[in-house]
């Protein structure tokens, strides 16, 4: 079947635009602790490791954002306010105009429908899976703003494979002694391999997980309460780092608990989020998890305790 680019898939969705929100406040909530053994369990509940390299990913190409769905206006202020964010948690940004988007935030009333198409026709906007069952756990739409992640891994020397079961290109050979009663040098050609370079380091392989794509969906008729400056907020915090668990309670206040049920109501990024952006754009790529959140954890207390 004849494929379809992204935005492609999108235009055949039908969408849907707020209501007039309420002009958008920048409202800050104040950090409840900073104790770092708290600090430690809110960046490992917050940010899930990708699939492949089991490290936190986040873009090293520039960020560039794109809305559809929402009236002109409304629109523009979501894609710069997740071009705002992002510059100040020191991710880079593309600021081209016209740049092509690696970030696609769609506003429809059918979600459901656009995320179907999108399994159809680029199944592998949606992530990393095995096999069919988890695709189409991956396709179910479960959330009012809801986010899918495309990975890639890059090598020591900057050389860079979309995360997947199946690798891309023409595979790798091996050789080895061949067996009796075979005789020289055999040959194994692997069609799902490839090489990659890394360290021998125990801390740290030279392996790095980047952000490739994200497609964000948000149905607009199970958000009518929330102001366009909070939904904007919560969706730069989706398109910055890969959330874990967006249906739990954090335990600092966080964005992530605005569509969280049973949660202390927070409007807008919070001094915890901001700190933790930074957190992820400033630790070791290349670092095992364990060292990527402690290090993320540290960044935060300091920054929190401004230091």
């Amino acid at each position: 079947m004849k494929r379809c680019a992204l935005a492609a898939c999108i235009m055949l969705v039908g969408s849907g635009a707020l209501a007039q929100p309420e002009k958008p406040t920048e409202s800050v909530t104040v950090t409840g602790t900073h104790d770092r053994q708290v600090l430690e369990k809110f960046v490992e509940g917050l940010a899930a490791p990708s699939r492949m390299t089991g490290k936190m990913a986040r873009w090293e190409d520039g960020v560039c954002p794109a809305t559809i769905g929402l009236a002109p206006r409304f629109a523009a202020y979501v894609t710069q306010r997740v071009r705002d964010v992002a510059r100040q948690a020191g991710a880079p940004v593309n600021g081209k105009s016209g740049c092509k988007p690696n970030i696609h935030i769609v506003f429809t009333t059918a979600p459901q429908a656009l995320i179907d198409n999108i399994k159809k026709k680029q199944p592998e906007f949606l992530g990393y899976f095995d096999n069919q069952r988890q695709l189409d756990k991956l396709a179910a739409v479960s959330r009012p703003i809801q986010a899918w992640y495309t990975t890639a891994t890059r090598d020591l020397r900057g050389n860079v494979q979309v995360d997947g079961a199946k690798t891309a290109g023409p595979g790798m050979d091996i050789t080895y002694p061949c067996l009796p009663p075979q005789e020289g040098i055999c040959t194994l050609h692997l069609s799902n391999a490839h090489a990659g370079s890394v360290t021998g380091s125990r801390l740290g392989d030279g392996m790095r997980a980047t952000l490739y794509k994200v497609v964000i969906a948000a149905d607009p008729t199970k958000l009518l309460d929330h102001e366009i400056g909070s939904l904007a907020d919560y969706i730069a915090l989706l398109s910055l780092t890969q959330l874990s668990s967006p249906d739990d309670c954090q335990p600092l206040a966080s964005i992530v608990n605005l569509l969280a049920k049973d949660c202390a109501p927070v409007k807008a990024l919070t001094d915890n989020d901001r700190a933790y952006l930074k957190g992820l754009y400033r630790m070791g790529a290349d670092r095992i998890v364990g060292v990527q959140r402690a290090q993320i954890a540290y960044d935060m207390q300091q920054n929190l305790e401004g230091k």
